[in-house]
């Protein structure tokens, strides 16, 4: 899995949370979850993930970072 800062990101790729540096309220790394909307906004993007633990949260990239789960990964 390399990290991903959202160029190949689409909905409903399976990602694992790899960083999320700037978030008061962070996931843990690891954790999983399914990208529900992709939005692009020139220089970045936020990607709005539907978690395992329940919670949706928007990544803002670059400066969080994931990784694509490949299908048939074993979570």
């Amino acid at each position: 899995m390399d990290g991903s800062f959202g160029k190949s990101l689409k909905t409903g790729d399976r990602v694992r949370l790899i960083s999320m540096p700037n978030d008061p309220d962070p996931l843990p790394v690891g954790a999983l979850g399914v990208v529900l909307r992709v939005i692009d906004h020139g220089d970045w993007q936020q990607i709005e993930v539907a978690w395992d633990n329940g919670r949706k949260l928007m990544l803002s990239l670059p400066d969080d970072c994931v990784a694509v789960v490949p299908p048939g990964e074993s979570d």
